[in-house]
């Protein structure tokens, strides 16, 4: 009942018209089925009525191309790093049609680790934001958080580990959520501050190596964990000290948007791509690849520095 205004708004302030377009792009998975039901049912719709062409578009993939938004031609081949609530992917683009899944989070995303820190400290929702900003008066050093998988040879993360060594940290071994207050301000600084720390460090060192054994020269980061200053100032150090060139996706592309969608639909589009108009969501990737089992786990203590 919305979604038709919603679109005839973002046409009006695109200033185009039906006439004006040669293809529907629309996110297909992965993501919430309910959500995505209702953007691929209206795309049939529109697709079918306009006598438009439909392209079904994996949002995670057009996270992982976003900074074709901005860079003109494309970095390809790049490894891409895409970082957000619901996913954590290392990526080999090496076109925007042949996009490669190297590794992922084998239980909790970066930004779910977020949220789930900051339900610790007692810092509200949503976590990147908050952690972001009160670590900045945190000591990064005070805790010593552990860095899982960070040299391991695979591209796989796991932060389930790092999040209940913040808890344990917090609240001590086998308890539950509480109160943070006995930390005081500067405690929950100082948590907040040792754990954004672990995490970036992960993400940073494994996509630098990641890179490094692909043989490509380019790194692209997208994603709304892409957001984090300390994670932006890290790649962009790492980068340079590796001789990578490092790709942010702008702030305003970093969380979901529509812009992305558009854009990689347009290049799959001149590829020939098409979706029938039985295209049903997934929940999951539209391309899924087999996980690899692992049997090293991380140790979730944090030990003071």
């Amino acid at each position: 009942e919305r979604i038709g205004p919603v679109i005839e708004e973002a046409l009006a302030a695109a200033g185009v018209g039906w006439a004006d377009l040669t293809a529907i792009a629309v996110t297909a998975g992965p993501g919430l089925v309910g959500s995505l039901l209702v953007g691929v049912t209206a795309a049939k719709t529109l697709a079918l009525t306009r006598g438009l062409p439909l392209v079904a578009v994996d949002h995670i993939e057009a996270h992982a191309t976003s900074a074709a938004l901005v860079t003109d031609p494309p970095p390809w081949p790049a490894v891409a790093l895409v970082v957000s609530g619901g996913h954590t992917s290392l990526y080999l683009v090496r076109d925007f049609d042949d996009i490669e899944l190297l590794g992922q989070t084998v239980d909790d995303a970066a930004g779910e680790a977020f949220d789930k820190v900051a339900a610790i400290l007692d810092l509200g929702y949503p976590g990147g934001p908050v952690i972001d900003r009160v670590a900045r008066d945190g000591n990064a050093r005070a805790f010593r958080f552990p860095r899982p998988w960070i040299d391991a040879p695979h591209a796989d993360f796991s932060f389930s580990g790092l999040k209940t060594a913040v808890l344990y940290r917090v609240y001590g071994p086998g308890q539950k959520y509480g109160s943070a207050a006995h930390l005081g301000p500067q405690g929950v600084a100082d948590v907040a501050a040792s754990f954004q720390a672990a995490l970036v460090e992960t993400l940073v060192a494994k996509t630098v190596a990641v890179a490094r054994r692909a043989g490509v020269g380019d790194v692209v980061v997208g994603g709304g964990v892409a957001a984090n200053s300390a994670l932006r100032a890290a790649l962009q150090a790492a980068c340079e000290g590796a001789g990578l060139r490092l790709h942010l996706t702008p702030m305003k592309y970093c969380t979901d948007n529509a812009a992305m969608i558009a854009a990689l639909g347009y290049h799959r589009f001149r590829r020939g791509e098409r979706a029938a108009l039985d295209l049903e969501p997934r929940a999951g990737l539209l391309r899924p690849a087999a996980r690899h089992a692992r049997n090293a786990r991380p140790a979730a203590d944090a030990r003071p520095a």
